[in-house]
């Protein structure tokens, strides 16, 4: 393809400046399409990454149950007990865990001046600030220290502070929880809640501490965290280390259930993928209506200048010549029409901003909502959709011109 080949081409674009900017127009239109419609499905991506990050990614609750098969002469039926000495067990035992906090639950009476709640008090050792992602809006999370000297401290969730202290400072204060005296050392910043959840009226206390209130020689639940990425064989492991102490068959999930959250993060992910494929196939379909229109302007294009190529085969161009030439004036066409429609697409996704869905089914959940996401990989996709758009668009009329008769094509009027 030569420089005259290009210089025909755009020269032909100039004379017919309407029917080609209409052109350009369908096709920048088209490749808005594919553009945001791809932004749309890295948004809703990013919510999920948003919504599963806020309570830890890379987390693992394990929950006592009740046997459901024969395993080591038990009977089914038989109910699990976790102790303190299972959350000893695993870290000896399972290497993969960076961070392990046993946990028990009570609900309690909470006093403060003339206010009291019903809320639900948790003992927790200090590394559940890690391993829950509970970041503290005020004050700080308990300590190891205060861990390990009973210390009789409190952190509290966002709606459990509104309820006791309103508008009003809580650090430092102190609280009555069944009628024993905490002093408040921090309040958390406020977690998605989805319908009547509690997760935001909960009060953390040190586990030590929770004997104070409770039985805590059988635990609720064990939660930990983990760096690796092979999660299902980490599970894999933590059902051998606990079957084996407790006797039951690894495979029973009524007897331990375990809540993993990267596995609902790769359901989601497999959903995602899923969205994006099909919103890129949905972009294609649009642009190649666009890719239509351009085929079918540069058939009318090459009848109207039949002649014209007549007489350039006639002064020695050979058909390679006509065929690039046509389809050189395809591809630019779609070129400058797929600029257009890229900005277009980059001022639609700032204009519209965040889009309203999951904050308008949960409290605190605006990173839940979706936002169009135009990163360099959705470019590369639409930049792809679009030269194969523009190349089967451009080949058939390019073609056609490249097979006309000279002789035939000089006596076209």
């Amino acid at each position: 393809m030569s420089l005259d080949t290009v210089h025909e081409a755009w020269a032909a674009m100039q004379y017919n400046r309407r029917r080609t900017a209409l052109t350009m127009v369908g096709m920048a239109w088209g490749i808005a399409t594919v553009v945001l419609l791809l932004a749309y499905g890295n948004g809703c991506s990013q919510v999920m990454t948003n919504i599963f990050a806020s309570f830890g990614t890379k987390t693992m609750i394990l929950v006592p149950g009740r046997t459901s098969m024969q395993a080591g002469g038990q009977k089914a039926g038989a109910p699990l007990r976790f102790t303190p000495d299972d959350v000893d067990l695993l870290t000896r035992n399972v290497p993969q865990i960076s961070r392990i906090t046993p946990e028990v639950h009570k609900t309690a009476n909470i006093q403060y001046d003339t206010r009291a709640f019903s809320f639900g008090v948790v003992g927790d050792h200090p590394n559940v600030a890690s391993i829950k992602v509970l970041e503290t809006a005020q004050g700080r999370f308990y300590n190891l220290e205060e861990q390990l000297q009973r210390a009789r401290v409190a952190v509290l969730s966002s709606e459990a502070k509104e309820k006791l202290f309103s508008g009003r400072n809580a650090q430092g204060e102190r609280i009555r929880i069944d009628g024993l005296s905490f002093e408040v050392i921090g309040v958390l910043s406020p977690k998605m809640q989805e319908g009547d959840d509690d997760i935001n009226r909960l009060i953390y206390i040190p586990f030590t501490t929770m004997g104070d209130l409770t039985d805590t020689h059988f635990l609720d639940s064990i939660g930990f965290s983990y760096e690796m990425n092979d999660y299902l064989g980490l599970e894999r492991a933590v059902r051998a280390v606990m079957a084996i102490q407790h006797k039951f068959n690894p495979a029973d999930r009524r007897a331990l259930s375990v809540y993993s959250v990267m596995d609902q993060v790769h359901q989601f992910r497999v959903m995602a993928l899923g969205l994006k494929v099909l919103l890129a196939l949905i972009g294609t379909l649009t642009l190649g209506t666009g890719g239509v229109g351009l085929m079918n302007i540069m058939l009318v294009s090459v009848t109207q200048r039949t002649s014209e190529i007549g007489m350039e085969k006639a002064l020695g161009s050979r058909g390679r010549d006509v065929f690039f030439q046509f389809l050189t004036e395809a591809l630019t066409i779609s070129f400058i029409g797929g600029v257009l429609g890229v900005m277009l697409a980059y001022v639609v996704a700032h204009s519209v901003g965040r889009l309203t869905v999951y904050s308008a089914m949960a409290k605190h959940a605006e990173a839940g909502d979706i936002r169009l996401l135009i990163d360099p990989g959705t470019l590369v996709i639409a930049t792809l959709i679009l030269t194969a758009v523009a190349l089967v668009s451009g080949m058939v009329p390019a073609i056609r011109a490249s097979r006309l008769d000279p002789i035939v094509a000089l006596r076209h009027k």
